[in-house]
């Protein structure tokens, strides 16, 4: 084999008991892309999911080492902005597994955090290299080095590469990104374990028990915007979208439907509901199919039309996820996040139920400018939305993000280990705001969850659209208590 493409297992420190049963369980899409891009080149491509097949560190290391890769490479990037970091240590314990029992298997690790960190990646882990960047080319160029002789005590002069030499670390710059995204292969969804995925369990509400087959898709890959706590654009090198064509997406969304019955899909953009062409053309290529699809998108609340929202429910997109983030437009400001207030909010989230289109009202406990009073503004603006899910985070200086360098500079405590950037793990650990404790976010982040979870007025609602079931489902949900470190 030329190249193994991992995914490590971190599930169970990272969301403890709920993931058994209530996370999604989501296909590896960069990774899959990536093997999908060697492959055209003529090269042998395997994939290990490890969080999906349930893997152990020595399970894993035992199947890299029956396909005797040339290459063995280790990407750390989730299918959102904050899963990347906190998967770390899952990708450290099998580096470092690999470097006990099979030595002479040259390995790489890439992703979103050592993009953002790779000097950092290159001292702290085993791998023989760090890539920076998007990795497409770096990934290739390196095989084809490894293929034509070239051994690990030789320097290899290829662009986002990092690693060591005789004590010093040698680093070049990044890669050049792809820019016409049409020219990128289908991911190798053949090389992946289909039929282990699972929908978020919201995603599926009023059909909790049907959350398989499914996938996740791209149309467009970066944002343009600059939120201070979000660390997406790291992976790209600085902010900016480029966008798929809508047919490559179009059939794509095809060959998962036809092959592998698939359902229920989630739009990794970070920005879907934004270049009003685009999401139109998309939506009137799928509309046309007549497909019986439940898609979940992300949206903004300063980007959504309302002339949107109908073609988009009409493809099928039960779901937007909006970045609400604070109930204060202070702390909102604090963090570069639109120019939206309150009452606009609540427009675009009730124009959005107007077309039949289910909210996820996305908050962020424990920015910089919160104190007490301002997050509990933001829980009564979420119990006022009432949104169908709602999802509470801490705020969390994830490496990449702005919030990450201010840290630093101005001393504030980070996490002493990467699963305590995990928002469910047992060591999470929060950032201190200017006024109040981590602790202090977390405490109210837990009970502000049990609060918005139990209230009648939710359930009510959750029984109305989506019945007995999908309320007994979140109350079963709500059973699971998080056990906390700090």
């Amino acid at each position: 084999m030329d190249i193994v493409f991992i995914k490590a297992n971190n599930q169970k420190k990272i969301y403890q008991d709920l993931s058994k049963d209530f996370t999604g369980i989501e296909p590896p899409l960069w990774l899959a892309l990536t093997a999908a891009y060697i492959r055209e080149y003529g090269f042998s491509v395997a994939v290990i999911d490890a969080e999906a097949e349930n893997l152990d560190t020595q399970e894993t290391v035992d199947r890299i080492k029956e396909f005797n890769p040339r290459l063995a490479s280790v990407v750390v990037s989730g299918t959102n902005p904050s899963a990347s970091t906190l998967n770390m240590p899952g990708a450290g314990e099998v580096l470092r597994e690999m470097k006990k029992k099979c030595p002479g298997i040259p390995t790489v690790i890439s992703g979103l955090h050592p993009s953002a960190l790779p000097e950092r990646t290159v001292k702290e882990e085993t791998a023989d290299f760090v890539m920076e960047g998007e990795g497409l080319s770096t990934h290739l160029e390196l095989l084809q080095a490894l293929k034509s002789g070239k051994t690990l005590d030789e320097e290899f002069a290829l662009d986002g590469l990092w690693y060591k030499r005789d004590g010093r670390i040698i680093s070049h710059p990044r890669a050049v990104n792809v820019n016409d995204l049409g020219i990128l292969p289908m991911p190798a969804w053949d090389l992946l374990p289909m039929e282990q995925y699972r929908a978020h369990n919201w995603h599926c509400f009023g059909h909790v028990d049907e959350r398989q087959p499914y996938a996740v898709i791209y149309t467009s890959l970066g944002c343009p915007f600059n939120c201070s706590f979000c660390c997406i654009n790291v992976t790209f090198g600085g902010s900016g979208i480029r966008y798929r064509p809508p047919v490559k997406v179009v059939e794509e969304i095809d060959f998962l439907v036809k092959n592998y019955g698939v359902k229920n899909i989630k739009v990794l953009d970070e920005l879907f509901a934004m270049k009003q062409t685009h999401v139109e053309e998309l939506c009137d290529r799928l509309i046309a199919r007549g497909y019986d699809l439940n898609f979940w998108v992300y949206g903004r609340i300063d980007t959504v039309k309302e002339s949107m929202l109908a073609k988009m429910k009409k493809a099928g997109i039960n779901w937007i996820a909006y970045g609400i983030e604070a109930g204060s437009k202070r702390v909102r400001d604090g963090v570069s996040k639109g120019r939206f207030d309150q009452e606009q909010i609540r427009k675009v989230v009730k124009m959005t139920q107007a077309a039949g289109i289910y909210v996820v009202g996305n908050f962020i406990f424990g920015l910089p400018e919160d104190d007490l009073q301002t997050m509990q503004e933001t829980l009564d603006l979420a119990k006022g939305l009432n949104c169908e899910y709602a999802n509470f985070y801490c705020a969390m200086a994830y490496p990449g993000s702005k919030l990450y360098d201010d840290a630093l500079a101005q001393g504030i405590a980070l996490p002493r280990t990467w699963t305590g950037y995990a928002q469910f793990s047992e060591e999470t650990f929060p950032l201190a705001t200017k006024y109040i404790s981590g602790a202090d976010v977390l405490r109210f982040r837990d009970k502000a969850f049990d609060e918005y979870y139990g209230s009648p007025v939710y359930l009510n609602m959750i029984e109305e659209k989506f019945g007995v079931r999908t309320v007994e489902h979140i109350k079963e949900m709500c059973s699971v208590k998080l056990k906390r470190k700090y």
